[in-house]
């Protein structure tokens, strides 16, 4: 969880650095950047808690039959 935090801080002084600058020709290559990692940082909590996540659905999926008899 540490990690996620010293990734996002980083980010946020990344973006705030480069916002106060005058550099248009490069915003879209950041703003792509910023996506990515973002897509990346989805991805690794997917990967990593991906059982976790298929074990609460799946018990939610078990128990609907039971709701509505």
């Amino acid at each position: 969880m540490l990690n996620v935090y010293a990734a996002i801080a980083t980010l946020t002084s990344f973006v705030e650095g480069r916002l106060n600058r005058d550099e248009k020709g490069a915003t879209a290559v950041e703003y792509g950047l910023l996506v990515a990692l973002i897509a990346a940082v989805i991805i690794a909590t997917v990967v990593t808690l991906g059982d976790q996540i298929q074990e609460a659905f799946q018990t939610v999926v078990d128990e609907l039959p039971a709701a509505t008899t």
